[in-house]
């Protein structure tokens, strides 16, 4: 909501660059879209690596008592 009413000070102030930032945001969020996906990915193998070290640690019950 934050975002829409700063628009629209943006399209009241200076409407050819509210226009320009309308139709350059989409363009913008494909192109990072796939650094995004990347992140999740890499994100997941680091979740997966500690699962993996931490594996002998909870099955030899430690932490909890």
């Amino acid at each position: 909501m934050l975002g829409f009413v700063l628009w629209l000070l943006l399209l009241v102030v200076c409407w050819p660059l509210a226009l320009l930032a309308l139709v350059l945001y989409p363009l913008a969020w494909l192109l990072l879209l796939p650094f995004r996906l990347i992140g999740i990915g890499v994100e997941g193998v680091f979740e997966l690596l500690r699962a993996i070290v931490m594996l002998p640690a909870r099955v030899l019950g430690g932490g909890r008592r």
